[in-house]
């Protein structure tokens, strides 16, 4: 029997886990269809919820939740998972500096630590991270990246493990999380079959088709901003990056150079992301065929638009469309 020891603290978003809970009850109960000489007290997995000094905790919601017990009482266990937080929305939690060296502790005892969306940036404060390949929430990318620049981080992945530490994406990856939990100590068959039962595309490794691009443009520089809004509304015509730094009344040189300095982003893929987004939205939102929303958003060679749009999304246009459009349907 693996033990599962979830580590809470205020304001953290409890769905990570009891989803995560549930996710692993159903796979007890295949577990022990699969193995028929199992009596009904047989789990593989013993699951509890510990906090800091055994005392309830508020979720982001305000809601109390009793744990089992103290994470001091915790001597030994297979793996902690770590739920996410909302960063920004609520201050760091008391005890944390607590929480850290227990997690620490632990590590160093061999025991696996997973960490589900933000909870990444918890594992990431311990240190633990540093010089390892980890994944988060696609959404606080580059606020990771400042805070954990020691982190090899690899965003477009929804799963990565790397010296026993294991990082996921998004909220929602929380199901992938808990196949490779279940297949870790359960089975690779096992986890198949929780898969299905829960309608999970086991497949589903990138987050990248679901990331939406973040224009940087509270950066002060009028001129950039002005050549930022032009690309915007002409990025349907043939434009160049020559022409957008003529409208800034900047040599093509220095306006290269101020438009990376402001954005973070070179004129042209700044560019090119601007007309991805602007085809994401017609193939989720239109049924015109992947020629003319080539045209449409700015390019007249349809292989290179075929070509980028899979270098950013890891979809083709008509696996983008496949995928997203469905949610036309759903008010039809």
């Amino acid at each position: 029997m693996a033990k599962i020891t979830f580590i809470a603290y205020d304001g953290c978003m409890f769905s990570g886990i009891a989803g995560l809970m549930d996710a692993l009850s159903i796979a007890d109960l295949w577990h022990q269809r699969f193995e028929k000489d199992l009596t009904s007290h047989d789990s593989l997995f013993n699951m509890e919820i510990v906090s800091l000094n055994g005392k309830p905790f508020l979720t982001n919601r305000n809601i109390r939740i009793h744990p089992d017990r103290s994470m001091e009482d915790v001597e030994n266990t297979d793996i902690i998972l770590i739920p996410p937080y909302l960063f920004g929305t609520h201050p760091l939690p008391k005890g944390m500096s607590d929480i850290l060296q227990w997690l620490i502790r632990h590590y160093h005892q061999n025991t696996r630590i997973g960490a589900l969306c933000t909870g990444v940036f918890v594992l990431a404060m311990t240190g633990l991270l540093d010089g390892k390949i980890a994944t988060t929430n696609w959404q606080v990318i580059k606020k990771f990246r400042q805070q954990f620049p020691n982190v090899r981080l690899k965003p477009e992945r929804i799963l990565t493990e790397d010296s026993g530490l294991i990082c996921s994406g998004a909220v929602t990856s929380l199901y992938q999380l808990a196949l490779y939990v279940i297949e870790i100590f359960g089975s690779e068959s096992l986890s198949c079959a929780c898969s299905k039962a829960l309608l999970i595309d086991p497949s589903r490794t990138t987050q990248m088709p679901y990331m939406l691009t973040k224009f940087r443009k509270k950066h002060g520089d009028r001129e950039i901003l002005k050549a930022q809004e032009w690309m915007k509304e002409h990025h349907a015509d043939n434009i160049s990056v020559d022409e957008a730094a003529r409208y800034a009344g900047l040599s093509p040189r220095h306006f290269k150079r101020r438009f990376k300095k402001a954005t973070d982003e070179l004129p042209l893929a700044y560019l090119q992301q601007i007309r991805l987004e602007s085809a994401k939205k017609k193939l989720e939102t239109t049924s015109d065929n992947i020629d003319d929303i080539t045209r449409q958003v700015g390019y007249e060679d349809s292989s290179t638009f075929r070509r980028l749009f899979k270098k950013y999304t890891e979809l083709s246009p008509r696996e983008y469309r496949d995928k997203f459009s469905v949610c036309r349907n759903y008010h039809k």
